[in-house]
């Protein structure tokens, strides 16, 4: 899919393209390809994913790569985060349509990928939690570590063994150390 970049999409138009291999976002009316992941990148998506999915089993879901319906400085945005958490209080477990997720989730993961930056990612967390997202994490693989991001309070960096901890997130009690794939010794 080729998108002129003078075509505006309407939310209804970009929901309606045909699925591709390639993950698209909107983003001010264009279709956006989403970044192709890594190695490294996938590594760690999957190890969040084996982490949180177990846990969320009974409050709610967590999905990778599923597209939300949101606003951004007043117009229609359909990010694709990595992951993202929501509970079944604010979506039911039997709402099993095939779309878009349509509420901001508790939780929003990001991995930063090569070529992105962490400043563009804060200001994606920025929007993320301006649309009504509560919690937001950027995870970066070269520093190996988390970042969370909260509406109402400066975001807080987690390395290491420093347990992220989270009222929002009751019972998850996650490590950077846990996600990171550790380095391997090669003879």
């Amino acid at each position: 899919m080729v998108q002129s970049p003078t075509q505006f999409l309407t939310l209804e138009a970009f929901l309606s393209l045909p699925e591709s291999d390639t993950a698209y976002e909107l983003i001010d009316g264009q279709a956006v390809p989403k970044m192709s992941p890594k190695n490294f990148h996938a590594t760690v998506q999957k190890n969040l994913l084996f982490l949180l999915d177990p846990w969320s089993q009974e409050p709610g879901r967590v999905e990778p790569e599923w597209a939300i319906t949101l606003k951004r400085n007043g117009k229609d945005w359909v990010p694709v985060p990595d992951l993202l958490y929501i509970s079944y209080d604010r979506l039911t477990a039997d709402w099993l349509e095939d779309l878009a997720c349509p509420l901001p989730p508790e939780l929003v993961i990001e991995i930063i990928s090569p070529g992105q930056t962490f400043g563009e990612m804060t200001e994606k967390a920025t929007d993320y939690l301006a649309a009504g997202v509560l919690r937001v994490w950027v995870l970066d693989a070269q520093a190996r570590s988390i970042t969370v991001f909260l509406p109402e309070s400066l975001p807080k960096t987690y390395r290491g063994e420093t347990a992220i901890v989270d009222a929002l997130l009751p019972d998850l009690n996650l490590t950077p150390q846990q996600i990171f794939p550790q380095p391997r010794l090669t003879s």
